[in-house]
C-alpha cells in the first residue's frame, strides 16, 4: 500500500512531529495559546491568573461537594429501605448544601487588613461547577429526606396491621389482621388474598 502522508500545513500543532526538511531540531518550548496564557492555568481578560477550578482549601467548596455526595448516598440508602442512615445523609446534604450556597468571604483579619476573597461568588466563572454541585446536593438530600419520613410514616399508619401480622400463628389469624388495613391503594397492596 503506497505511502499516504498528508501535505504539512501551517497550522499542524503536533508537539511529538518531527521538524519539516531543512529546518533544524529545536529545544522544546510551553505553547503560547490564543488565551494569553503561558502554560500555568485560565487567565482573566486583564491578564492576571484565573482561580482554580477546585480548592480543597476552601471550606466553602469542599461543603458543596459533600452535599452532592451526601446528598446522593442518602438518596440510595432511601431507595434501599435504610431510612436512618438516608435520613442522617440528607440532613447533612442539606446543611451543607445551603451552607456553600450562602457562603460569604472570610472577614476582616484582626490587623484590620480584609482576608482573601473566598466562597462561591469570589470565584466569579469558575464557581458554576461548584454551585451545580451544591444545588444538586440540595435536591438530592430533599428526595433522601422524603423518602425517608415517607418510609417512616408508612411504618407508623401501618404498625397494628405489621405487629398482628407478625404475632399470628395460622393463615386464618393472618387474614382477619386485613380488617386493621385501611381503605386505599396502600392497604389494597398489603391485603393478602384469600
Amino acid at each position: 500500500m503506497p505511502d499516504r502522508r498528508q501535505p504539512d500545513s501551517p497550522t499542524d500543532d503536533n508537539p511529538f512531529a518531527a521538524p519539516p526538511e531543512g529546518r533544524p531540531d529545536q529545544p522544546w518550548q510551553p505553547r503560547s495559546g490564543g488565551d494569553g496564557g503561558n502554560g500555568d492555568g485560565p487567565k482573566d481578560s486583564d491578564g492576571q491568573r484565573g482561580p482554580a477550578r477546585w480548592d480543597p482549601t476552601d471550606p466553602i467548596q469542599r461543603r458543596a461537594r459533600y452535599a452532592l455526595l451526601a446528598g446522593m448516598w442518602g438518596f440510595f440508602f432511601g431507595i434501599f429501605e435504610i431510612p436512618s442512615v438516608g435520613l442522617l445523609l440528607g440532613a447533612l446534604a442539606l446543611y451543607w448544601g445551603i451552607t456553600a450556597l450562602r457562603g460569604k468571604p472570610a472577614p476582616a483579619t484582626a490587623t484590620g487588613a480584609p482576608a482573601a476573597t473566598g466562597g462561591l461568588d469570589a470565584m466569579g466563572a469558575a464557581a458554576r461547577p461548584q454551585r451545580t454541585a451544591a444545588v444538586i446536593g440540595l435536591v438530592m438530600a430533599s428526595l433522601a429526606i422524603l423518602l425517608a419520613m415517607s418510609s417512616y410514616a408508612v411504618q407508623i399508619a401501618y404498625k397494628d396491621f405489621y405487629v398482628c401480622r407478625d404475632d399470628a400463628l395460622t393463615q386464618t389469624a393472618q387474614l382477619q389482621c386485613n380488617t386493621l388495613l385501611p381503605d386505599n391503594l396502600v392497604g389494597n397492596v398489603l391485603k393478602v388474598r384469600q
